[in-house]
């Protein structure tokens, strides 16, 4: 049963990641950013989604331990 949590968990916080880089891929485009430059921005909002989401998951693992 925990083992098919983790995998929802992480499935999910992978589909937000991608839903935060792509919008902020659209935002720098709407913004005039050249494709490469949005495609950099979409990347940072991907791995700052993935970051938070690890130091999150590392802080309540130290508090339920």
């Amino acid at each position: 049963m925990t083992i098919a949590v983790a995998l929802v968990t992480t499935a999910v916080v992978i589909v937000i990641a991608l839903l935060s880089a792509a919008g902020a891929a659209k935002l720098a485009r709407l913004d005039g950013a050249t494709y490469p430059a949005a495609l950099t921005r979409a990347a940072t909002a991907f791995a700052a989604v993935i970051t938070l989401a690890a130091a999150v998951a590392g802080a309540l693992a130290a508090l339920f331990r």
